[in-house]
């Protein structure tokens, strides 16, 4: 039996990131989203869901979703039957990151969310072309709707997170990584440094994507969810 697949969304984001994956998956698997909105550091973010998931399952994470995936995999390696990471990055955040972050915090505590979320989504980290700026409205949505109390939880998080660089190299599951190839928010070569981390991790970069690959090319990212999803066990 085809184990369920947990997607975790990233910064600012709800199930709607995954809204054009939902059903074409669900036909195929169990499909849940998790959304990592509770606890301040991305520990708590984990224990907050691990007691939600299935035994075991397929786990894939964008952006921040990603970092708490790899925290998943840190504490339940024998629950994670195989792994995803889009857009992410195993790295703690540097010293220039966290004080750029703590800029952000501060407007978010004065009530500039809509300053936040443009500094925090920029639109060149989107793939050029007509459906950026629908795209970016997706982005924005989810982002007020969810609002500043949230922001400030991820933020924090963010800032806190550890080096999951050991984790990545003990893993010996189906690994994906996938990036957009116009993400400046996690680059390409950031994402080829991940996948070297991980036993035969398979890395997909698309070229019409930036840093939302699962909105603006759900259809390039559903085949490589299903290749990743179809791939044989790995020994541990």
């Amino acid at each position: 039996m085809s184990e369920p697949l947990v997607l975790i969304p990233g910064l600012m984001a709800d199930a709607r990131a995954y809204d054009a994956l939902m059903t074409p998956l669900s036909r195929e698997r169990a499909v849940m989203v998790a959304p990592s909105i509770l606890g301040e550091r991305v520990e708590e973010m984990a224990s907050n869901l691990m007691d939600q998931l299935p035994v075991r399952f397929a786990l894939a994470g964008h952006g921040l979703g990603g970092v708490v995936a790899m925290e998943i995999l840190r504490r339940a390696p024998d629950r994670v039957m195989r792994i995803a990471l889009m857009d992410s990055t195993p790295l703690p955040e540097t010293p220039q990151e966290a004080a750029d972050r703590e800029m952000l915090i501060v407007k978010a505590r004065a009530g500039r969310m809509e300053d936040v979320i443009a500094e925090s989504f920029p639109a060149e980290a989107l793939a050029p072309g007509a459906a950026r700026r629908d795209v970016l409205r997706h982005v924005v949505s989810m982002a007020f709707d969810l609002g500043p109390e949230v922001f400030l939880r991820q933020a924090r998080a963010l800032q806190k997170r550890r080096d999951q660089q050991p984790t990545l190299r003990k893993c010996r599951v189906p690994a994906l990584v996938l990036c957009g190839e116009h993400d400046c928010l996690a680059p390409v070569k950031r994402q080829e440094f991940m996948a070297e981390l991980i036993h035969h991790a398979a890395l997909k970069v698309i070229p019409e994507a930036g840093h939302f690959p699962m909105i603006e090319t759900p259809g390039a990212v559903l085949e490589a969810l299903r290749s990743w999803l179809d791939a044989p066990m790995v020994l541990r």
